[in-house]
């Protein structure tokens, strides 16, 4: 054989076990990267239980928001009502005190034994009895 054929034949073992070498080490690649990805997915089936608690805790924890919110209003909207109730007490009681005090008045003109500008028992509930 001449040496041109044999060193065509060196050159094509060598090409076709470079070949042959870069698709072994393309295959344990693909294969660890297969492994590296069923791993990553176990974990992540691992933690699809966790994720999904904490996912519920969310929503609950969003409902129950809601439902302060909603009994916030109420308790404001019933909060106002109590107000403006209070206020009409309030008008009301002013009104019967001026009233009352009137009738004080006219007592005091029509009884001949009262004394001008004495207050009787009774004009200002908060004063101390004037009865020994």
């Amino acid at each position: 054989m001449s040496t041109t054929v044999v060193i065509v034949i060196v050159i094509v073992v060598v090409v076709v076990l470079l070949v042959v070498g870069a698709w072994v080490l393309m295959r344990r690649r693909r294969e660890q990267q297969r492994v590296e990805a069923q791993g990553i997915r176990d974990r992540a089936a691992e933690r699809e239980f966790e994720v999904g608690q904490r996912e519920a805790r969310a929503q609950e924890t969003a409902a129950r928001s809601r439902a302060a919110k909603a009994e916030g209003q109420v308790k404001a909207a019933q909060a106002e009502q109590l107000a403006q109730q209070a206020h009409v007490h309030r008008s009301a009681a002013a009104d019967s005190r001026t009233e009352l005090d009137k009738e004080w008045e006219r007592a005091d003109k029509v009884d001949p034994d009262s004394k001008p500008g004495a207050k009787q028992q009774g004009a200002d509930p908060g004063a101390p009895s004037q009865n020994p």
